[in-house]
Formats: structure tokens, sequence, C-alpha cells
């Protein structure tokens, strides 16, 4: 693994990261800021993801989260994801002007996948410093660790 975060500017390389043992928060801002300059972005591992906080703190919030619904028809949404990737995926569109052409085309340029794909591996990974956690693992909640929380079945 690689110490370094790579953002250039205006051109458009192919970046792979591998999330374990990141914050999610922190590895989502920092994604967000890579698609917007123009780069494609691939999160691996996202179920090793770290959420900082309590464990019951957070599940709590999701839980009210996924009560949130359509008062005439549940089936016209909101939808709410519950596998690691895909709710990494819903929070860096939150970072990304999504309503916008270059939101919408920075949000088409990224991938989110539990574990390491074929095509993926032989690739150069790199994490990110200032996104990785700085307390022991234990003292954080797992994407995974959520996800089966809320209802993912692996």
């Amino acid at each position: 693994m690689d110490d370094k975060a790579v953002e250039p500017k205006g051109t458009s390389e192919h970046i792979v990261i591998d999330s374990t043992n990141h914050i999610a928060g922190r590895l989502a801002s920092h994604a967000a800021k890579m698609l917007l300059n123009g780069n494609h972005v691939t999160l691996i591992n996202c179920e090793k993801i770290m959420i900082s906080g309590t464990r019951s703190n957070i599940i709590k919030e999701y839980r009210d989260f996924l009560e949130i619904s359509s008062i005439l028809n549940p089936k016209h949404g909101p939808f709410h994801p519950r596998r690691p990737d895909t709710i990494m995926k819903r929070m860096i569109r939150g970072m990304l002007p999504r309503k916008k052409p270059s939101g919408r085309a920075a949000h088409k340029r990224l991938r989110t996948y539990i574990g390491a794909p074929k095509d993926v591996k032989s690739l150069k990974k790199i994490t990110i410093q200032k996104a990785y956690i700085t307390r022991d693992a234990p003292n954080y909640t797992t994407m995974a660790d959520l996800g089966r929380t809320i209802g993912w079945t692996e």
C-alpha cells in the first residue's frame, strides 16, 4: 500500500483506493474531490470502512433514516441502501453537486466494491493518510457490521 493521496488536477487517471481502516466521511470527501477533478475512482473493500462514534448511536441514526418513506406508496421511494458499497456510493453522491452536469458526470466515474474484483487486483492501490483511523480498530464500527444490523444479507 502506498501512503500518499493522489489528487491530480485536470487529468483523467484511474485511482483505486483500498478502503480498509478508513473513516467513512473523510474517505467520501476525498473521493468526491478526486471525482470532481476528473478522475475515475474505485473504492475496494467497502465492508472494512470504519464509522466513528458509538455503535448504538450509529445504528439508531440509520434506523431512524430507514423510517423515512413516501406517505402514499413506499415503492415511490426514497430508497435506502443497506449494502456497504451502496451506502458509500450514496454518501459520496451527497458530497457531489448531483443536479449539475459536472456532479452527474463525476458520480458516473465512481465504482464501489465489496472485496476486490479480479480486474482491479492487478492495479496499484493507494490509501489516504488523512482519512485513516487514529485509534485502535475496535473503537469503530465497520460498514459491514452496520449493514448486517440494518438488513444486509451477504
